[in-house]
C-alpha cells in the first residue's frame, strides 16, 4: 500500500504562486510514475502532469509554461510549483502514484482558490 497526503493549497489572488507538496509513504519503491489531477466544480478530473521515475515530465496545455512538477527522492515527495495562477486554475488539487500497470493510489487531494 502507498499513502500519498497533500499539502499546500489555499487562496491566492489572480497571478500569485502556490506550491503544493505530495508526501509519499508505505510501499513506494514499485511506484514509477507521479502525476496530479485537478477538479473543479462541475466538471470531470483532469490531468494536470505528471513526472516519471527518471524525471521526465509532462503537463497539460492549460498550464504549460506556468505549472513545474519537481521531486525530492530523498524525501519521497512530489512538488507542483504553480505560478501566474487564474481564476480557472481554481480546484481541488490530487496526486496520484502509479505501481506498475495496475496499481493507483491517489491522495485526499487540497483546495486551491484563485481570486480574480
Amino acid at each position: 500500500q502507498v499513502q500519498l497526503v497533500e499539502s499546500g493549497g489555499g487562496l491566492v489572488q489572480a497571478g500569485g504562486s502556490l506550491r503544493l507538496s505530495c508526501a509519499a509513504s508505505g510501499s513506494i519503491f514499485g511506484i514509477n510514475l507521479f502525476s496530479w489531477y485537478r477538479q473543479a466544480p462541475g466538471k470531470q478530473r483532469e490531468l494536470v502532469g505528471i513526472i516519471t521515475s527518471n524525471n521526465s515530465t509532462g503537463y497539460a496545455d492549460s498550464v504549460k509554461g506556468r505549472f513545474t512538477i519537481s521531486r525530492d527522492n530523498a524525501k519521497n515527495t512530489v512538488s507542483l510549483q504553480m505560478n501566474n495562477l487564474k481564476p480557472e486554475d481554481t480546484a481541488v488539487y490530487y496526486c496520484k502514484a502509479a505501481s506498475g500497470a495496475t496499481k493507483y493510489y491517489w491522495g485526499q487531494g487540497t483546495q486551491v482558490t484563485v481570486s480574480s
